[in-house]
């Protein structure tokens, strides 16, 4: 039984392992498939090693690495293909590979995570999961969509710095974990949760990105407002 939550870890890691080769192909929607199926992966350990009272130190290091493999490198790899179709547009083609800064700093936010105590209840900075849905959703709403304007390739390249600096901010986020399910208390998530249900109607798989901006923005302003 203790094996189980590490099992299903490594399912996680997978999945980050086949959303990378899919990212390298081009086939941007597949590789978000296997970054959610990684997500569900990572949900789904965590709760069953305590169901199970499995915890173990070893499946805490286990679980950092498959996520820094499925939300830091996988959607690096996704930003970092993307970015090569516009090198022409860029000064040096060096600088797609700025896309894979992100995966380092998905890895030094997870490193911080397993030794933050003040992140129990709540998030310090943008968690990897978020991070790399809003990579993956916007690369393949803009690639569906065909959406292109000059100099997309330095909003990207902006982006991605962005990112970098909300995964190790010293921005509290909320998280979607339900003591109660009342009203009181629970104010933010439920706002949240109805907001997004309009943005993904709306703008379909890029509407995921509109989430998870949305997520940042209202994380700031309840923090502010405290």
């Amino acid at each position: 039984m203790k094996h189980i939550p590490n099992a299903i870890t490594c399912l996680n890691l997978i999945s980050g392992c086949i959303a990378t080769y899919w990212a390298f192909c081009g086939i941007y929607d597949t590789a978000l498939l296997f970054i959610i199926i990684g997500a569900v992966f990572d949900f789904f350990d965590g709760m069953t090693a305590r169901l199970l009272g499995v915890s173990s130190p070893i499946g805490k290091e286990l679980d950092s690495l498959a996520d820094d493999i499925t939300f830091g490198f996988a959607p690096s790899a996704i930003v970092f293909d993307y970015l090569k179709t516009f090198v022409d547009t860029l000064p040096s083609h060096y600088l797609v590979y700025a896309a894979f800064i992100m995966a380092a700093f998905s890895a030094l936010r997870l490193a911080k995570f397993n030794l933050d105590e003040r992140q129990a209840l709540g998030f310090i900075g943008l968690p990897t999961p978020a991070n790399a849905l809003f990579w993956g959703a916007l690369i393949v709403g803009l690639t569906n969509h065909d959406i292109s304007f000059p100099g997309i390739a330095y909003a990207v390249l902006g982006g991605v710095l962005l990112s970098c600096y909300l995964l190790i901010a010293e921005i509290p986020m909320f998280a979607l974990k339900f003591k109660t399910w009342g009203w009181k208390g629970n104010e933010v998530k439920y706002i949240f949760l109805l907001s997004c249900v309009p943005l993904l109607l709306l703008l379909g798989i890029i509407g995921l990105s509109a989430v998870i901006a949305w997520y940042i923005v209202l994380s700031v302003i309840t923090n502010r407002s405290k």
